[in-house]
């Protein structure tokens, strides 16, 4: 539509074109709107384009608008969506967002998601717990904290293949996929009907069908009435509780083994809590009535972390029953949220917009796939939605505590009861006195305890030493165990490897005889002059110099 527009227009006049309008005029580009307006030519002609366009008079005044003409495609049209997108929604509690979205990705692995998340760090959470657990389709995630050559490289890869795509409001806005996106899942509930609008149209675009799935909890039930009442046919289902595949038990195991995983779960955790507290609409958006423990538990965490902003707003409302304003500066740079809110500074999400090309008109429709997962259900009204059966399937994780223990310091002390071989309870220190004569008196007198002591010092000094020598008993015994194992090993080697004749018997009996020792100066005579005889030595002729001399040359012709 867009583009025969501009084609039909004259080109020799001077245009000012803003598409996605209603977000360029926000106050996050106020600055670098207001300098670029202010360098254009007074005559002009300006043209604005938005799915939901802006009617703000300051907005228009901005742009030094005279009699603007306001053209509106669905102006007339009975619904605000293309008839070509099943919309749907459905009622699931905080804590089994996470198990209903594995369960949907599990039974729609041939078909291209796109997942819309509120913050950065969830984004994050999840493209790293699931592609962990392979869930079996390739796994992409896209944020806002991403830099422009990473995010055109995974917009790229997603056009080209099936697969799932996590992604913040950086997605919802000037994409235009190359193949149609078969399901757009919001797992958390967009902050207005302009983004719930902008988000489903990623699907269902030009001449191609598509389908849509909200995941609601039971306190942003009045979201659906806001869809229904700006002209969004949007429908509530229940899921089919036999396709239900939990997988908070699974994060937890992944948490224990991955640290960096583990602090993510709590940044993920931190940052939907900030994005649902800092959100305009208290009717849909009221961070206290969620149950934070359960949440805490279903992404794995053992423990929920301290939430201080929520602290901050506890307190106040005890002391002034108001709650206190919470300065927004205070947050981390890395816990950015990607909604587009005024507060905020707005993320370039139109930057890949730049070329724009028509969808292929799919030919290929899943056929009954409410039946495999969503069963379709029109509720009667809003209220019977919170009936449904999600609730009582997926027990948590863990037990929670709704009490702290609290330990009081002034407590009685206890004491110690001793009771002696009958059963009979024996007043302190009673084994040190005499069993004979028990006076409480004298139990406490001090030579008697020291006595005792004594006595105890005394015998278990005799029981180390029983215990060292044992030991030392025991450890001799192995070493001999050990060396005559190793002498018998080494005998049966020899046998075994070595079958000598008779000359080698004679050469190895020669060898034996000049290795044998010769002892000097033996009580022994005979011996030693036998020895002497052998090797031919006088040792009476030879002095102690000249024996030792020739002890060394015999010790070292052995070697």
């Amino acid at each position: 539509m867009k583009h025969q527009i501009l084609t039909v227009l004259n080109f020799r006049e001077q245009l000012l074109v803003l598409d996605e309008a209603d977000r360029i005029l926000d106050i996050g580009f106020k600055k670098a709107v207001n300098a670029i307006v202010s360098q254009l030519p007074k005559h002009r002609q300006t043209l604005l384009f938005s799915a939901t366009q802006t009617k703000s008079v300051q907005d228009l005044a901005r742009l030094s608008l005279k009699d603007p003409e306001y053209l509106s495609v669905h102006e007339e049209a009975v619904t605000a969506t293309p008839n070509r997108l099943l919309q749907t929604a459905i009622v699931v509690p905080v804590d089994q967002k996470l198990d209903m979205l594995w369960s949907f990705i599990k039974t729609h692995l041939n078909s291209k998601i796109l997942v819309f998340l509120s913050s950065c760090k969830q984004v994050k959470f999840v493209f790293e717990a699931f592609k962990k657990l392979q869930p079996g389709i390739p796994l992409k995630c896209l944020h806002g904290r991403m830099k422009q050559d990473r995010r055109m490289g995974i917009y790229s890869q997603f056009c080209e293949q099936r697969s799932v795509l996590f992604s913040t409001d950086v997605a919802s806005r000037g994409l235009d996929f190359n193949k149609a996106v078969d399901w757009v899942v919001q797992v958390d509930c967009p902050e207005d009907v302009a983004s719930y609008i902008h988000r489903v149209g990623r699907t269902a675009r030009y001449q191609s069908v598509g389908r849509s799935v909200v995941f609601l909890m039971p306190s942003e039930m009045k979201m659906l009435e806001k869809l229904q009442a700006a002209k969004i046919p949007i429908n509530v289902i229940k899921a089919n509780t036999k396709k239900l595949q939990p997988v908070s038990g699974l994060m937890s195991a992944l948490l224990v083994k991955d640290d960096d995983l583990h602090k993510l779960a709590k940044r993920a955790l931190i940052t939907y809590l900030r994005s649902i507290h800092i959100q305009k609409d208290k009717e849909v958006f009221d961070v206290m009535k969620l149950p934070i423990d359960e949440f805490s538990a279903s992404l794995g965490l053992p423990m929920t972390p301290k939430i201080r902003f929520l602290n901050q707003r506890i307190k106040g409302q005890k002391t002034t029953g108001k709650s206190s304003p919470i300065l927004l500066e205070n947050m981390n740079d890395d816990s950015t949220i990607d909604i587009p809110r005024e507060k905020f500074e707005s993320r370039d999400f139109n930057e890949l917009a730049d070329r724009r090309e028509k969808l292929e008109i799919s030919d290929v429709e899943e056929e009954n796939v409410d039946k495999d997962f969503l069963l379709r259900k029109d509720a009667p009204n809003v209220g019977d939605a919170k009936t449904s059966e999600i609730g009582d399937i997926m027990p948590a994780t863990r037990v929670l505590k709704k009490k702290k223990l609290k330990i009081n310091i002034h407590r009685p002390l206890g004491t110690r009861v001793v009771f002696d071989e009958e059963g009979n309870t024996l007043p302190p220190l009673a084994r040190v006195a005499d069993t004979k004569t028990i006076d409480e008196s004298s139990l406490l007198d001090q030579g008697k305890r020291s006595e005792y002591y004594q006595k105890m010092r005394e015998e278990l000094k005799q029981a180390d030493k029983e215990d060292k020598q044992l030991d030392r008993q025991r450890r001799r015994e192995k070493r001999i165990k050990e060396k005559m194992k190793w002498k018998k090993d080494s005998m049966e080697e020899e046998e075994s490897e070595h079958e000598f004749s008779a000359t080698d018997e004679e050469n190895m009996q020669d060898m034996k005889q000049k290795r044998q020792k010769i002892y000097f100066n033996s009580s022994d005579d005979d011996e030693v002059k036998e020895k002497e005889s052998d090797v031919g030595l006088n040792t009476d002729s030879i002095s102690l110099a000249e024996q030792e001399a020739l002890a060394l040359k015999l010790l070292n012709s052995m070697h």
